[in-house]
């Protein structure tokens, strides 16, 4: 007994260095693992800016504003005068004018050829004799010298139109134009936000999965030393072989948990490398910590509520709003009159070659003033404005909708927000103690007062305890950038 006892004693210190050093290194295991010399360091606002700057969705949302850039100008081109030019060149081949076909031959008895060295008497003779048919002789002389018919025919005509008054439809179609285009710029805007905080959540989800990996794998390593500990144990028989077989149990219990936390680490990584278009296969390193904020937020003032009406989702719902009124207008100045001014200017050469240009220029000049007045078109023009005020009232509905959801999604945001800043408080507090409680084991150990078992048990509370508070600053900062999100803030560059 008493050999026994020496060895005890004589046992007892090197369990201790044996404990400390596996503590030591359970320690050491909760550091992030080196990484190699070629990965790329990446902070969070470093994976927000390059999300926005280089994001598929960012750059269709800028395409859409130069799109509606464009349509504006397209709408108000409508206002300005509207001219054209015209150059052609006609070759007639054959024409009714030409006399082609059957023709009429007019005998010289009928034909009109007055003779003015005659009698009075004689001359009128000769009048009362060829009266009715001078008229047909004389129809080819007179249509003679018109351009009808005629073989080769120059065109030069310029053209133009101004409207002077449409019932509103041009002023309604720029101002949708225009509304438009400020629809599309606060999109780009919310696309951005919605990126932005895609990123921060995937980035935190990652920096959690790699500290619960690390965690875990402290927790391993921690368990690979008690199990070496009460090997050494049994062999110096101070310990038993249901010690040994506990150690081994918990161990293996540990391992499927590491091989998940370190799957789950890959995975998020992924992720975030897709949102921020990296290679898969290029290595990254996460420098944005995941420690407790120095300075918890607290409940938002009015201030931030008032802020929720400038959201861009909001504004962007405003306009189009105010385009389905320009529409409604629109319809309903399909009752109204519209006025035009025409002109049309030309200039017409019939030349005997195609090449000879031997005759003179005609001018035609034409203008008018173009009066349209709507009477009846079977109704259509009122189901056209019953279909307008329907859509707007659609239209005003879904913006009435849209400001109950940005106001609920805030108030969810600011709630799960501050359930994660009690979260942390309350896992510090946690930490702490369970700190505490592992320090009084290890001494009660060193003591004989305690076994192997109860260290182990505090040491695994220990690191459940950081888990549960990292899991709890990783939903803090998610609210927080969830909280930014639905007040429309963006790092989107002006």
């Amino acid at each position: 007994m008493m050999i026994r006892a020496l060895a005890r004693r004589a046992g007892a210190p090197l369990l201790c260095a044996l404990l400390a050093a596996g503590t030591a290194r359970a320690l050491d295991a909760q550091a992030p693992a080196p990484v190699s010399r070629d990965s790329t360091a990446l902070s969070l606002e470093d994976a927000v800016s390059r999300a926005i700057s280089g994001s598929d969705e960012i750059r269709l949302a800028r395409s859409q504003v130069e799109l509606a850039s464009t349509q504006v100008r397209s709408a108000r081109s409508g206002a300005f005068p509207q001219l054209s030019a015209q150059l052609g060149y006609t070759r007639t081949f054959a024409s009714a004018f030409s006399g082609g076909g059957s023709s009429i031959s007019i005998p010289d008895s009928l034909r009109f050829s007055p003779d003015s060295t005659l009698s009075i008497a004689e001359r009128v003779k000769y009048l009362e004799k060829h009266v009715p048919s001078a008229g047909l002789a004389s129809l080819g002389s007179l249509f003679g010298n018109l351009p009808f018919g005629q073989a080769n025919a120059y065109t030069a005509t310029l053209s133009g139109s101004q409207a002077l008054y449409s019932g509103g439809r041009l002023g309604a179609a720029g101002k949708i134009a225009t509304e438009y285009l400020e629809s599309a710029r606060l999109t780009l805007n919310e696309q951005a936000a919605d990126i932005e905080l895609q990123v921060r959540s995937a980035y935190f989800r990652a920096r959690l999965a790699q500290e619960l990996a690390s965690i875990s794998g402290a927790a391993v390593a921690q368990a690979e030393r008690f199990l070496a500990t009460e090997r050494v144990r049994l062999s110096s028989g101070l310990g038993s072989e249901l010690d040994v077989l506990r150690a081994e149990v918990a161990l293996a219990n540990l391992q499927p948990q590491q091989i998940s936390a370190t799957n789950a680490a890959d995975v998020a990584m992924l992720d975030l490398k897709r949102l921020i278009n990296i290679p898969l296969a290029q290595p990254l390193r996460l420098v944005t910590t995941l420690d407790v904020p120095t300075m918890l937020a607290t409940a938002d003032s009015t201030g931030s509520l008032e802020t929720l009406s400038r959201r861009a989702s909001i504004a962007a719902e405003e306009r189009q709003v105010r385009i389905r009124q320009q529409q409604v207008s629109i319809a309903r100045s399909a009752y109204l009159p519209s006025v035009s001014l025409v002109f049309n200017y030309g200039k017409l050469l019939y030349p005997t070659g195609v090449f000879s240009f031997n005759q003179d220029w005609r001018t035609d000049f034409t203008a008018g003033l173009t009066v349209n007045v709507p009477i009846f078109n079977g109704n259509r023009t009122a189901a056209e404005v019953a279909q307008a005020q329907v859509a707007l009232n659609q239209e005003q509905l879904r913006l009435s909708q849209l400001r109950e959801n940005v106001q609920i999604e805030y108030e969810r945001a600011r709630g799960e927000r501050e359930r994660a800043r009690s979260s942390i408080e309350a896992r510090q507090r946690t930490v702490q103690q369970a700190q505490r409680v592992y320090d009084l084991t290890v001494l009660r150990y060193d003591q004989g007062l305690a076994s192997q078992l109860e260290v182990s048990e505090s040491r695994l509370s220990l690191l459940q305890a950081r888990s549960n508070l990292a899991q709890a600053v990783a939903d803090y900062q998610i609210a927080n950038a969830t909280l930014s999100r639905a007040l429309g803030a963006t790092s989107l560059p002006r």
